[in-house]
């Protein structure tokens, strides 16, 4: 079964850290199924972790860029920034230390392949994120973040990534629909023209911006989408009214 001794301490040579509290350990492996489905063991979920997880990930990544690229604008920070801390990026480093042999589930999500899912995945490594920050605080958060989410990947590569292309994701896991640019503005001579794109989500106006070209108007307005998002995240009440 998992959970054993041999299991857990296979998961923390992986990551190269012993915890002192290892219920800690074993809740950010807890999927809300098993968790159910044994309620006699007092499991709780890893859900908690996980949102204090994508927290502390943030700023951990942050602190990281700014000490990498302190010349660099805040722009091209945080476009980095966001291909870091994305699904795709975290599922790679999810499956470099085979997480999904260590997750706790229920008979459902095991039987459908759920230690290969995207979302279980990604939500596990948050949650030991934020376990390992409240079993010895942020230094072995940080030294487990660094070793595996920004020292083994290519940071050229991460560069190409775009604004547009972390809101499509972001909405993404949030089973929210794409959203719609449409160019609202043009202004100037032909020569240098100014462009106004709004991004319209669900119908509604979500975010507007300027650029020089239609393609910079847009990577403009998905930035601005990008932060209000974040700062007011659509709960479960809004997904299920589309």
């Amino acid at each position: 079964m998992l959970g054993t001794a041999a299991d857990i301490g296979d998961l923390e040579g992986a990551i190269g850290y012993s915890f002192r509290n290892r219920s800690l350990l074993l809740r950010a492996l807890t999927h809300r199924s098993h968790a159910q489905e044994s309620p006699d063991e007092g499991s709780l979920p890893n859900e908690q972790l996980e949102f204090l997880g994508d927290a502390i990930l943030g700023f951990l990544v942050s602190e990281a860029l700014v000490e990498r690229f302190p010349n660099w604008s805040e722009g091209k920070l945080s476009k980095l920034k966001a291909h870091l801390v994305s699904a795709t990026h975290l599922l790679s480093a999810a499956q470099r230390i085979a997480l999904g042999r260590f997750l706790r589930l229920g008979k459902g999500e095991e039987q459908s392949g759920g230690r290969a899912k995207k979302t279980l995945l990604v939500d596990a490594l948050e949650a030991l994120v934020a376990a390992l920050y409240l079993d010895d605080g942020l230094d072995p958060a940080r030294a487990f973040v660094r070793r595996l989410l920004l020292d083994s990947g290519s940071w050229d590569a991460a560069r190409t990534v775009d604004f547009k292309s972390a809101l499509q994701e972001l909405l993404q896991s949030r089973h929210v629909p794409p959203p719609r640019y449409v160019v609202v503005g043009e202004r100037g001579p032909e020569h240098h023209k100014v462009f106004t794109v709004q991004i319209r989500l669900r119908g509604e106006e979500l975010a507007q911006a300027d650029g020089d070209t239609k393609k910079a108007a847009q990577q403009a307005a998905a930035q601005i989408a990008l932060s209000r998002l974040k700062e007011m995240p659509i709960d479960a009440g809004d997904r299920k009214s589309n």
